[in-house]
């Protein structure tokens, strides 16, 4: 795991010292070793720079960027699991190698397959090759998008990097503040990809290169691999013996691959049935004890760590536990802007770095359980959903829509004892557009959004410019397709935008801020590709979440271990925000602060403020949204 950066500059005016800059600005993803290469061609500078964390083959050896004697050249962040395999492979057709690392490998692969190399990758990457010969750049990321990429092409510059920091210390780069963004940050608790913060900014799609020509200047932006495809095909038809047993010899294979290092290794543990899956599977059989680790609360709704330590107690792991205080929130808060670059709404970014840096003191690898949710159906959400479709389909389209207007005549802000209901007007709001949704797209949109556009509308002060029209229903031309049931549609959505921009984010910056890389089991290409073909009733069956993953587990784990309502990883924000982080909060959404910043109308924002500290309305989620793009905000302006 490492962070890679570098430009093209069509211009040549940058320098070495850019290059430095840009890969210092990388150091806690590479703390271990450090590199750049400066090339000359007729048509443009090229750039390459490299901050090592050293987890396969710890010499020098495994320095970059690496070359081979013609040129080509790379940097390379991530890790190729089947390395050994194509290793192999490419010394039967005559290549030699010099390295135990994985990076040679990719080098070589390219130089035999060129951009078809990428099929036959099994891993986590993110890498780019300068190729002097066919005077071609190459910008790869892996299938899921685990590793991140963004790029920045204006005026003759291009600019790419593992995080956006080092972007801010290449002298050229215009970071102008994207409004379209502002809008779907607001609406997702994120910056969907492609988009980012800024303008001319971008993240590069998972499964996909760009193909840079150097002579002509034209980017060519290629696919190789989606999530739609794996749930496009016919379902299998196959025993739920034959189910079961695959899905096991496939996550074991995936464990047994992500357990490859040359350094010390650990699992996260919450105890649900994802990440005991993971960590079952790694001690059966084995005879040294599984590090595991785990965050907890002192706020007992929010607090998994007991259910963790029996897990742990019972497969006989060396487990490790700590328990998050609002002093050790406070301490997070002001680093999120740094670690995550952009305003990033998902809060259980705050365990999730502790649960880092608490792993980080024992080992340099650790494996996560991220998208069992989006693989074998485990939100709350598929359930409703399947359960609402089925009553609002009989319902004629006439009466939907009259039932919609209906409800929204009804100002339900002024009943005040239907808010003692959680997040009450914000369901009220979800159901009401729910009536009118009639696609799967449209349906998971109204779900996942944190605020409607008509709240996006009141927040967001008007600029007159036409805004990047994105929301879920983008993707529903790929959803016409006999093989998309409703849960496939939702599963195949969630996989490619709240895991990948969400979740796999939030867990990517928070290990690497702590120099920890981190490892995803459950998203080995393989597994979504299989258990995506499976049938329905698989996943869901009778109000089952996770079916097919919980008989896997329960062949592992006695049942009442696991068996437990899901709580996902939140945290109690309604007790910091109106205890400990009140000053905090009034401080970045004061009226002169809003007012001074220019994006927001401040109006809707002190009255939702107002409500939530005194008159008990459960807007914490709302307002956290708007506090991380503030503190973003007010860090980024100090760079």
């Amino acid at each position: 795991m490492c962070g890679i950066t570098g430009f093209i500059d069509f211009a040549s005016q940058s320098a070495e010292s850019d290059l430095i800059r840009m890969s210092g600005a990388l150091i806690h993803r590479g703390p271990d070793d450090e590199g750049i290469s400066l090339f000359q061609t007729p048509f443009c500078q090229v750039g390459l720079g490299f901050r090592r964390l050293s987890i396969l083959d710890l010499s020098k050896r495994g320095h970059q960027p690496m070359s081979l004697d013609h040129g080509l050249t790379i940097v390379f962040n991530g890790e190729i699991y089947n390395f050994q395999e194509i290793k192999s492979e490419l010394k039967d057709l005559g290549y030699t190698f010099h390295s135990g690392t994985d990076t040679e490998v990719i080098l070589k692969g390219f130089d035999q397959w060129g951009t078809d190399l990428c099929h036959r990758l099994n891993g986590m990457f993110a890498f780019f090759i300068y190729d002097p010969v066919k005077m071609k750049c190459y910008l790869f990321r892996d299938r899921a998008g685990i590793k991140p990429v963004y790029y920045y092409w204006h005026e003759g510059l291009f600019l790419f990097s593992s995080e956006l920091k080092s972007f801010h210390q290449h002298k050229r780069f215009q970071k102008k503040i994207s409004i379209s963004a502002i809008r779907l940050y607001l609406k997702y608790g994120y910056v969907p990809t492609p988009y980012s913060i800024f303008e001319y900014t971008y993240k590069l799609e998972p499964g996909h290169y760009l193909e840079i020509d150097l002579s002509s200047r034209i980017i060519q932006k290629h696919s190789y691999w989606n999530v739609f495809d794996c749930y496009a095909k016919p379902r299998l038809q196959i025993s739920e013996q034959e189910a079961i047993a695959h899905t096991r010899e496939l996550l074991s294979s995936s464990c047994a691959y992500r357990m490859i290092a040359d350094v010390p290794v650990g699992v996260f543990l919450s105890g649900g049935y994802d990440s005991t899956a993971v960590t079952a599977l790694l001690q059966h059989n084995r005879t040294e004890k599984i590090k595991t680790f785990t965050i907890g609360f002192y706020e007992q709704p929010y607090n998994e760590a007991h259910f963790a330590k029996q897990v742990a107690s019972y497969l006989g792991t060396d487990h490790t536990e700590y328990y998050c205080t609002i002093s050790d929130a406070a301490k997070v808060i002001p680093l999120l802007p740094q670690i995550y670059d952009e305003p990033f709404g998902d809060s259980s970014a705050i365990p999730t770095y502790l649960v880092s840096s608490l792993a980080r003191q024992q080992v340099k690898v650790a494996l996560s359980a991220d998208a069992g949710d989006e693989v074998f159906a485990g939100y709350r959400r598929y359930e409703a959903a399947i359960r609402f479709n089925r009553i609002f389909s009989r319902i004629p389209k006439f009466f939907r829509r009259l039932g919609y207007h209906i409800m929204d005549r009804i100002h339900v802000e002024h009943f005040s004892m239907l808010h003692k209901i959680y997040h009450f007007q914000n369901r009220y709001n979800k159901l009401k557009s729910w009536l009118v949704a009639d696609t799967p797209s449209s349906m998971l949109d109204i779900l996942v959004s944190r605020f409607s556009e008509d709240e996006i509308n009141q927040l967001v002060l008007p600029d007159g410019a036409n805004h990047i029209a994105y929301s879920l229903c983008s993707f529903q031309d790929i959803l016409n397709n006999p093989h998309f049931d409703l849960l496939s549609s939702f599963l195949s959505l969630d996989y490619r935008t709240y895991l990948l921009d969400d979740i796999l984010t939030k867990v990517d910056r928070a290990t690497m801020a702590v120099s920890l890389e981190g490892r995803e089991p459950l998203l080995d290409y393989r597994l979504i590709e299989f258990v995506a073909q499976l049938p329905e009733h698989f996943k869901f069956r009778n109000g089952e979440k996770k079916w097919l993953l919980k008989q896997i587990v329960h062949q592992l784990v006695p049942r009442h271990l696991v068996n437990r309502p899901k709580m996902g990883f939140g945290v109690p924000l309604q007790h910091w925000l109106r205890g400990p982080l009140r000053e905090w909060v009034h401080d970045l959404l004061s009226i002169n602060r809003l007012k001074e910043q220019g994006y927001f109308r401040h109006e809707p924002i002190i009255k939702k403020l107002n409500d939530y500290l005194y008159k008990g309305k459960t807007y914490d989620n709302h307002l956290w949204v708007i506090l991380m793009f503030q503190s973003w905000y007010y860090w980024y302006n100090q760079k």
